[in-house]
């Protein structure tokens, strides 16, 4: 997805199958007013802060150490090591005595995709407001090292055992604001836009992958230990709402419906998730969107 964006977006840059009106001169230009729909595709690069919340620490409400050392997974855990030669089952004696060493400080989430619609309308004057609404999936990446409790029973040369942790949210994103155009020839304009942002955040996975097996840590037992014969609790999703700010600015190409625009978003927003509070105690964050816009005109419903 986010390969085929980005091909989206190089090829904007150079082709816009959108010809432009050629009835008036560069200093009297018609340009369309009225009720625009809108639909958006971009590629989000968002801030790294946020992807702590997957880490698995025990500050966390989904813990490493809380499945790591159950009854249910961990010797299942133990015994996957012991076979594959990681671990000596002599100086590792159960679950218990493994260990992390080292917690993901270094989560991050990958470059991922934003799609939306929305509403604008634009006056006569080319200022206007506009009304957005879009998605996108979010998968944080990072890793941890295991060892054994008492400093011993590696086998080999390791010294730990890396291990994947993952996480991922969708986000739905509703944006409401202001906006102006600019004139710059007579089938280019620049937008400029600012407005205030509502978000909603689902978690939908938080797990960590240990020799090639993939276990989740969401936790639906309560905060307890899983143990055997133990039912699990319906998860309750560790999102909440956010709110925020965003600026953005679009070079637009006019044609004979409306118009493709080419632009960059700021967002400066909290990402609210359940019992987390980033190391700089500031729950906001920048995230970055280059996205390709449609807008088709003709309703002019206020006119």
């Amino acid at each position: 997805m986010t390969r085929l964006l980005s091909s989206l977006l190089l090829l904007a840059l150079f082709v816009m199958p959108c010809q432009a009106q050629k009835k008036h001169s560069t200093t009297d230009v018609h340009r369309l007013s009225g009720l625009y729909i809108s639909v958006d595709a971009g590629l989000l690069i968002p801030d790294a802060k946020h992807a702590q919340f997957y880490d698995g620490t025990p500050y966390r409400a989904n813990r490493i150490d809380r499945v790591l050392h159950s009854e249910l997974y961990g010797h299942e855990i133990w015994s996957d090591l012991v076979n594959s030669g990681l671990i000596s089952p002599t100086a590792v004696g159960s679950c218990r005595e493994l260990k992390v060493d080292e917690y993901a400080s270094n989560m991050y989430y990958k470059l991922t995709y934003q799609l939306g619609v929305g509403l604008r309308y634009v006056y006569d004057s080319q200022w206007g407001w506009l009304l957005r609404f879009d998605y996108s999936q979010l998968s944080a990446a990072g890793q941890f090292n295991l060892s054994a409790d008492n400093g011993t029973g590696l086998l080999g040369h390791n010294q730990y055992i890396t291990c994947d942790i993952f996480g991922i949210e969708k986000r739905t994103l509703i944006d409401f604001g202001i906006l102006k155009r600019f004139p710059l020839s007579q089938t280019l304009d620049l937008e400029v836009a600012i407005g205030f942002d509502l978000n909603s955040t689902k978690v939908q996975k938080n797990g960590m992958r240990i020799n090639g097996k993939t276990y989740s840590i969401l936790d639906v037992w309560g905060g307890n230990e899983p143990t055997i014969g133990m039912g699990s609790y319906e998860y309750i999703n560790e999102g909440r709402i956010g709110y925020g700010g965003f600026g953005s600015l679009a070079l637009s190409y006019l044609c004979n419906v409306g118009s493709i625009d080419l632009g960059y978003t700021a967002y400066y927003y909290q990402t609210n998730l359940h019992n987390f509070t980033p190391a700089d105690a500031n729950n906001y964050a920048m995230q970055h969107n280059i996205f390709i816009r449609f807008n088709v005109n003709n309703f002019k419903f206020f006119d």
